[in-house]
């Protein structure tokens, strides 16, 4: 136990400590300002050369803010310019823009990192991953967790038999999204930008791709309920949700999520011969708890805040395009997300399971 709390901030994945990725940012909102681009200037094996906007002003503003190199519209980036100045995208636009600017980078032959969920819908997220395909790029879709030394550690403890055979999860997502930005108007509100709904898209999937990534197993079964009570809400069917998924080898899992809640995140894991659980587990702060018998562990590691949360996926990413390795959660399996939560709001709206 004492090597394993010593090595528990390790970089487990980590190949090559040599090489640069440069990166163009596309979409500059707060997220990508205030979290992506710090995280880049700390990471290992990134930097920020090309900023991309709807307007040249606000990228050309914003790079000179920010010490990059150049700052281009949307226009621009579709006609290539400044295409030598970076090796990789990085798309933190609104969902239903996420395949546009994958497509371009695939015919540039650039890298993509792209945020998630992938895309608005499941037929969008599937062009997307063919045309990173077609144009032979690497496609990683940016799962936090996956990197967040909590969530490997306890991926480590299932793997070794510690909870023994998976019994159950829960798993619970929620913040308070007008009091975060106060725009009824704001971009996740509107079904047109956001996909199936917000609180699903947005939130619930911590929960689900987590556990995937944790169990390495995948939903047969969803069932699932929502509504939607605030005036804000009116566009989208899941101010508040929640899901029952039936996994391979008969693991339950329950979901919920909501935009509209005071902040919660956690998850816990069962099985049959003990507990992991991580709370709060999604929003820069995760603390591991662990118990089988009489043994019960907790750690906690605040220091992993969101900029640094974000600055291990983008060295992950670019270790693997530095070293051409292989990208675990890629374009096939943020795909997955994807015809999961389409079933999910399937389920809500049909009144009964989906098989998938």
């Amino acid at each position: 136990m004492h090597d394993w709390i010593d090595g528990y901030d390790e970089r487990d994945w980590q190949t090559t400590d040599e090489g640069t990725v440069r990166y163009a940012l596309i979409g500059l909102g707060w997220w990508t300002v205030d979290v992506a681009i710090p995280a880049i200037e700390n990471s290992d094996l990134g930097e920020v050369s090309v900023l991309v906007s709807s307007s040249t002003e606000k990228a050309e503003r914003l790079a000179e803010e920010n010490d990059v190199e150049r700052g281009i519209s949307y226009d621009q980036y579709h006609d290539g310019v400044a295409s030598d100045a970076y090796d990789g995208v990085y798309i933190g636009t609104p969902n239903a823009f996420h395949l546009e600017y994958a497509e371009t980078a695939a015919d540039l032959g650039k890298a993509v990192l792209c945020e998630k969920p992938m895309e608005a819908t499941v037929e969008r997220a599937e062009r997307l991953v063919e045309a990173c395909e077609d144009g032979d790029v690497p496609l990683m879709i940016a799962y936090r967790m996956q990197t967040e030394p909590a969530v490997r550690r306890a991926r480590e403890l299932v793997d070794s038999g510690f909870i023994g055979e998976p019994v159950s999860v829960y798993g619970a997502n929620g913040q308070p999204l007008l009091e975060m930005n106060p725009d009824h108007d704001q971009w996740r509100l509107d079904s047109d930008l956001s996909g199936y709904g917000t609180s699903v898209m947005d939130l619930g999937i911590y929960s689900i791709n987590t556990t995937r990534y944790l169990l390495r197993r995948e939903p047969v079964r969803v069932s699932s309920q929502m509504t939607s009570h605030h005036e804000a809400f009116d566009d989208v069917p899941d101010e508040r949700a929640s899901s029952a998924l039936l996994l391979e080898d008969d693991v339950h899992v329950i979901t919920t999520s909501s935009q509209r809640a005071h902040e919660d995140t956690h998850l816990k894991l069962t099985g049959t011969e003990g507990t992991i659980e991580l709370d709060p587990a999604f929003h820069g702060e995760a603390t591991l708890k662990c118990s089988r018998g009489d043994v019960s562990v907790e750690i906690e590691h605040g220091a992993f805040d969101a900029q640094r949360e974000v600055r291990e996926v983008f060295d992950y990413f670019a270790d693997r395009v530095l070293t051409d390795g292989e990208i675990y959660p890629d374009g096939r399996h943020g795909l997955a997300d994807m015809r999961i939560i389409e079933a999910i709001h399937r389920a809500a709206d049909e009144g009964q399971p989906v098989e998938l």
